[in-house]
């Protein structure tokens, strides 16, 4: 089957790391090892951090033209069989996948979507419509959360939806000797404002409630927020190593030196990053937020804590630092919960048989 991929809110090409590329290329892996051709058809970013119709305009008029090069493209060629759209949302909404999948005659399919009836009080209801519209037509829309399909299910009433549940390219872990070193927390994460400089500050916060344990901190990542993120933990001296930004091997090899993954996450969707981490082994400490629960098993493969509670926070990290032997047994629930139940092999059984079914409701 050939599959035009898109995602609007950042394409799989983009340059800049982040969740949303890494999962939309994990999304267009599993689809091809189903068996499927897979093409980004789009480089158009709808994204905007506005409402207003005059920054939404140019993204319109930018879409048509889309619209009107892929009928070009396709009127000339064979046209593909599936239009498969990751993470459209209330800021990016996708304004071509519906128009070409009906212009087509082909199913459409929505992965990540999401919908939230608060925004709509904000001035995201025109944007927010067009969200409900693409669900509402979708052969299939994936959640990838309970809360995304509660969302839905709830806002959407008649959408088909369908779970998939967050998952990874487990390779780069499955030959490693889990054997890192205890008290070496690592998190891994880009530094901007908002959500992303929130779970830093917390998390330095936490690290000063627990000075005289023996911990280093290993933190890769990079971006405009660095200097901030750097005086956050400027006390701390030559505890915390700065790696910088890492491509994929590089995580991997530094999550398999790590002893504990500390990230808050908040604001966080769900996060690949405690999914990797507990694939090379190592305890997620995170809070109980969003969908963070989806991906760390709390008491298990690690400590989810209330939001915003960073004594709470502290304290599950002297845990974990204070108790080698609960370490390492989360450690290696960590490890077998994500080769087990979350690997890329997994999804790939999973994607497909949600497309052979939606395939057949389309017809």
């Amino acid at each position: 089957m050939q599959v035009a991929f898109y995602a609007p809110l950042k394409s799989p090409n983009h340059p800049t790391p982040s969740g949303d590329r890494a999962m939309a290329r994990l999304l267009m892996s599993a689809l091809r090892k189903a068996g499927h051709a897979v093409d980004v058809v789009s480089e158009l970013r709808s994204f905007s951090a506005s409402p207003a119709i005059e920054d939404r305009q140019p993204i319109a008029a930018a879409a048509r033209a889309e619209v009107e090069r892929l009928t070009g493209l396709w009127q000339a060629g064979r046209k593909p069989d599936l239009w498969f759209s990751y993470h459209p949302y209330y800021k990016a909404p996708d304004l071509i996948g519906p128009v070409m999948a009906a212009a087509l005659d082909i199913p459409y399919i929505t992965a990540e979507a999401s919908y939230s009836p608060r925004r709509n009080a904000l001035g995201w209801a025109g944007t927010q419509s067009l969200v409900a519209e693409a669900v509402r037509g979708a052969a299939v829309n994936l959640c990838f959360t309970q809360r995304d399909m509660d969302g839905l299910a709830s806002n959407i009433p008649g959408a088909h939806l369908a779970r998939l549940k967050p998952f990874i390219e487990t390779a780069p872990f499955r030959d490693s000797s889990a054997g890192g070193t205890p008290h070496r927390l690592v998190t891994v994460a880009m530094m901007r404002p908002g959500d992303k400089l929130r779970s830093y500050e917390m998390l330095a916060k936490a690290l000063s409630r627990i000075v005289e344990r023996p911990w280093t901190l290993a933190i890769a990542g990079d971006g405009p927020a660095r200097n901030d993120v750097q005086a956050l933990f400027a006390a701390f001296g030559d505890r915390i190593q700065w790696l910088g930004e890492r491509n994929a091997s590089g995580v991997a090899a530094l999550l398999l030196e790590g002893g504990i993954y500390v990230w808050p996450g908040c604001g966080e969707a769900y996060g690949i990053a405690y999914l990797e981490a507990q694939a090379a082994g190592l305890p997620v400490v995170a809070q109980a937020t969003a969908g963070v629960p989806e991906v760390v098993e709390d008491g298990v493969t690690g400590f989810l804590t209330r939001e915003d509670d960073v004594p709470a926070y502290a304290a599950a990290i002297a845990c974990l630092l204070d108790d080698k032997d609960l370490l390492k047994s989360m450690g290696a629930n960590a490890r077998r919960f994500v080769l087990e139940e979350r690997s890329l092999e997994n999804a790939v059984r999973q994607l497909d048989a949600v497309l052979t079914q939606s395939m057949g409701r389309s017809q």
